[in-house]
């Protein structure tokens, strides 16, 4: 049992001096060649497209991004900023699209008068675009492009 205890104080004492042996490109991180004793300087806070043009969506079922700001809107129990023009009451007015019918349903599947709890709170899933460069590698391909490859590799 002695020998046991220590072996694991050995080992304690060994194992944070093998890990800094390590070179350092072998592990990948988004600190680029800032090393990690070292505070990495912040970017620089992108901007958001505030273009009010409708970007496609890039699966089924993605919720639509936000095409403009949303810096000091409220969305709180008692408000939200965002049905001022998205409600099927304002969208004749502000040229919004309205939000889409399932947020005016239940967990059920009942319809309700005005939008469900759930559905409240819009920046849950919508997000606004910031014009950025991607953080890391994206080798995403849309569910129509693999269709297509595939029926042209069928014929």
């Amino acid at each position: 049992m002695k020998n046991l205890i220590k072996i694991g104080m050995l080992l304690s004492v060994l194992l944070p001096v093998t890990a800094s042996w390590a070179a350092p490109g072998e592990v990948a991180t988004l600190r680029e060649k800032t090393s990690i004793d070292q505070q990495k300087k912040p970017g620089i806070i992108p901007k958001v497209i505030n273009s009010d043009i409708k970007q496609a969506r890039n699966y089924p079922m993605q919720p639509p991004v936000i095409p403009h700001k949303t810096r000091n809107y409220e969305v709180n129990l008692n408000t939200n900023k965002c049905m001022s023009c998205h409600s099927r009451q304002r969208t004749e007015e502000s040229q919004a699209p309205m939000v889409s019918v399932t947020h005016f349903m239940d967990r059920d599947g009942n319809f309700l008068a005005e939008i469900s709890p759930r559905r409240y709170f819009c920046n849950q899933c919508h997000v606004t675009q910031l014009d950025t460069k991607p953080v890391v590698e994206n080798e995403f391909v849309d569910m129509h492009a693999i269709m297509k490859q595939k029926s042209l590799a069928q014929k």
